[in-house]
């Protein structure tokens, strides 16, 4: 292709995102430019996500939009890469015959090579094998001094409501070594805060046999010089030990931040979803967490109407919600997918009553939150700043990147900044500050994005729990 005009769609998760950048970095390397105008751009690149039957919609909506614009623009080539490429080729192809390249999940780093010389057939799936390196150029789509880091690939969890294994392949764990080489690359460019995301972030390491694991992870990347804060995403509920809860301790630039999905607390939903835990070990973990880790912040994620789930299975859950007092939950409303075995389950349950249930859970967590929130006002605290725009954002530490709300700012400061700020207000979920002082500058330049990119990628809305 002559014209290297590049447009890209990001959809779905930051595991996803990352994703996105790893081919970006690919593509930019072979001379390829980021324009936002997809009327304009050459090659048109849409990353999907197809976890759920919402993000599936949202994702091949995303595909006829851009095909749309293939149409009347200057599109030369459509390429749909990731999960709903994986897992629905065969149909989409021929439903959408405007794509001219499908990339699944284990060929996504060859996207440059399949782009130059796409297969005979437009069809690039394999098996997932690969997770990506610190030896890969990959360009940071998101405000530099926050990034994600992805530690493994793959899960080998046998979730009934889950697609992910099928589509993303077994437990694939990075070396502690490859993954500290990249966060100390990231932070001599200015960054502040690292999230470690994975499918099952405390599974990392143990498919090497090697004694690799999270907590010595966290030691070596809590050392490295210009890590401020080391977030922890998507810790699955299971054993927690001491050798980790030490870790998250002790280490001060590890932020004192979990992540953990419950999913439910009844003892029969659990089992039929096949979490290996029931609700006294998840009680029991809660705690737990909470005395061995001080002023640790909590969020997990619940899937409300599971087949067969009664009005006393979603009580419990509801009180079980009410007496944790997380300090960020979000809700799912459960989508029966095809291929797991919670898709052919009985007794599913209707739409109305999962919507009404999920509605229950987050009336419930705004009021725990508004609670929450109310107690910091006249209190000063550490504000990392994200943008300076009409308003000045930030988060506190308990407040991971785009799920759990922000903190408003008046004074002056600069993205990537570490902040003083005096809390003048608060409402659900965000506070008002005043800046006090600032404790730490940004070590970015001017631009708060990597300088490889003179445009953003296109990121629609992604598919994640909502804010709690």
């Amino acid at each position: 292709m002559a014209n290297r005009t590049l447009h890209m769609v990001s959809l779905g998760c930051p595991k996803n995102l990352v994703d996105s950048e790893v081919m970006l970095g690919s593509l930019l390397e072979t001379g390829y430019r980021v324009i936002d105008d997809p009327a304009k751009a050459a090659l048109i690149l849409v990353n999907t996500c197809a976890f759920i039957d919402a993000s599936k919609k949202e994702s091949v909506d995303a595909i006829l939009e851009m095909a749309a614009q293939k149409e009347s623009g200057s599109c030369e080539r459509l390429v749909v890469t990731g999960c709903l490429a994986q897992r629905y080729v065969d149909a989409l192809r021929h439903e959408i015959p405007e794509v001219d390249l499908w990339v699944g999940t284990g060929e996504f780093q060859n996207i440059a090579a399949l782009v130059a010389e796409p297969p005979a057939d437009g069809v690039a799936v394999a098996n997932p094998v690969y997770v990506y390196d610190s030896r890969v150029t990959r360009v940071n789509s998101r405000p530099a001094h926050s990034v994600y880091v992805k530690v493994s690939e793959g899960c080998g969890n046998p979730c009934t409501f889950c697609i992910i294994p099928k589509l993303r392949g077994d437990l694939r764990s990075r070396a502690i070594s490859d993954i500290a080489a990249e966060v100390a690359n990231l932070a001599s460019r200015g960054m502040f805060e690292v999230n470690l995301i994975a499918q099952d972030l405390n599974a990392y390491g143990a498919d090497r046999h090697d004694g690799t694991d999270l907590a010595k992870l966290l030691r070596a990347i809590a050392r490295i010089d210009g890590v401020g804060w080391v977030r922890l995403h998507y810790l699955y509920p299971r054993p927690f030990p001491r050798d980790l809860l030490s870790a998250i301790a002790e280490e001060p630039r590890v932020a004192k931040y979990i992540d953990i999905p419950f999913q439910h607390i009844s003892d029969r939903i659990l089992r039929a979803m096949k979490r290996g835990r029931g609700e006294k070990f998840h009680r029991e973990l809660v705690e737990k967490l909470r005395a061995a880790i001080p002023r640790v912040s909590l969020r997990t994620s619940l899937i409300v109407g599971f087949p067969g789930e009664t009005d006393r299975d979603f009580e419990r859950l509801y009180d079980f919600v009410e007496e944790m007092r997380f300090d960020h939950v979000g809700v799912f409303e459960y989508s029966p997918e095809e291929g797991t075995p919670a898709g052919t389950m009985r007794r599913q349950v209707p739409a109305r009553v999962k919507a009404e249930r999920r509605h229950r859970l987050l009336t419930l967590q705004r009021r725990l939150s508004r609670e929450r929130l109310a107690a910091y006002v006249g209190r000063e605290v550490d504000v990392l700043v994200d943008e300076v725009a009409e308003q000045a954002r930030g988060r506190l530490e308990s407040q991971a990147p785009e799920v759990d709300g922000h903190v408003v700012l008046r004074g002056s400061c600069r993205p990537g900044d570490l902040v003083r700020a005096r809390i003048a207000s608060s409402g659900d979920y965000d506070l008002s500050a005043e800046v006090v002082q600032i404790l730490q500058p940004s070590r970015l330049a001017s631009t708060s994005r990597t300088p490889a990119t003179s445009a953003q990628i296109q990121l629609a809305s992604r598919a994640l729990p909502v804010i709690g």
